[in-house]
């Protein structure tokens, strides 16, 4: 969306549906395999140019955006540069983000800000890069950033860059709930190799069946084994959700629904740990528009 010389767009969160942990490379990176579904939560992005030839952060608001780093350290200024110097253009940029994902959640909030400044940045300079080639500086930034430069639903593989897309996606309602803690991704790789756990196979199942009623799972979950997310993984099921599980390396928990009033009334129900909220599952098609 244009408004003036700046462009808008949303970010949308993501969830695993599974997330399997398939081989460790020789740099010590972990090969995956992960059913993703982007969803209605989303952060807000405007980036615009400015004339002093600098990468500049600011924040728009929004219920997370405390503690947010407006620096090199957010995945937005490495996308930005990225995609700045691959194209080899000189004039600095502007990015504003209203953070509405909270972070150390495995929503994929920094990787969805990441790939929505790709897209943002194309339009912006005209480049006209395919989704396909953002893909290719999306895999600089981060696992999950090749992914949601377009979401929808989709089989994400190697260290995220290879993928197959999924057409029957998640239906029905995402009941998102986060304990009063994050979980680093680092430090939950770090307890699945600790552990020694067997590699994950639930992708296939879920691609081999064309389901994911019964067959989600997270390796990460099972490496943090945290009591409080098993817990609440119990009581949403207990409550209603015909599934629920802890996405990416947690610490946020989902429940699915078929009925929205249910999972709110179920939100309402557990009290002891925080809603963000009910979700639905959002569309490659919407995820991309500008």
């Amino acid at each position: 969306m244009l408004k003036g010389n700046a462009y808008k767009a949303k970010a949308f969160a993501k969830i695993n549906l599974t997330l399997d942990i398939t081989g460790i490379l020789e740099n010590g990176y972990h090969s995956i395999a992960s059913v993703m579904q982007t969803i209605s939560l989303y952060d807000e992005i405007s980036v615009e140019k400015n004339d002093s030839g600098e990468i500049r952060l600011f924040s728009g608001g929004g219920k997370f955006a405390e503690g947010m780093p407006l620096d090199e350290k957010n995945t937005c200024h490495k996308a930005a540069k990225v995609f700045l110097e691959h194209m080899e253009i000189s004039e600095g940029v502007d990015i504003h983000i209203k953070k509405n994902i909270p972070s150390q959640a495995g929503l994929g909030g920094g990787s969805s800000d990441a790939a929505t400044v790709l897209r943002l940045l194309n339009r912006l300079f005209e480049t006209d890069f395919s989704f396909d080639e953002l893909r290719e500086l999306a895999v600089k930034i981060g696992a999950d950033v090749p992914f949601l430069v377009t979401g929808g639903c989709a089989l994400c593989e190697g260290v995220g860059e290879v993928l197959t897309p999924i057409d029957n996606g998640l239906t029905g309602y995402v009941l998102l709930k986060k304990p009063d803690f994050g979980i680093s991704t680092p430090e939950a790789y770090r307890l699945f190799d600790e552990k020694k756990l067997p590699f994950g196979h639930s992708s296939k199942a879920v691609i081999d069946s064309g389901s994911f009623h019964g067959l989600l799972s997270n390796d990460l979950e099972k490496a943090v084994a945290n009591p409080e997310i098993l817990e609440l993984k119990e009581e949403l099921v207990r409550l209603g959700a015909s599934d629920s599980l802890m996405t990416g390396s947690g610490s946020c928990v989902y429940g699915l629904f078929e009925y929205r009033r249910v999972a709110e009334h179920v939100g309402r129900l557990i009290k002891e740990y925080p809603t963000i909220g009910v979700y639905e599952p959002v569309s490659s098609e919407e995820v991309t528009v500008l």
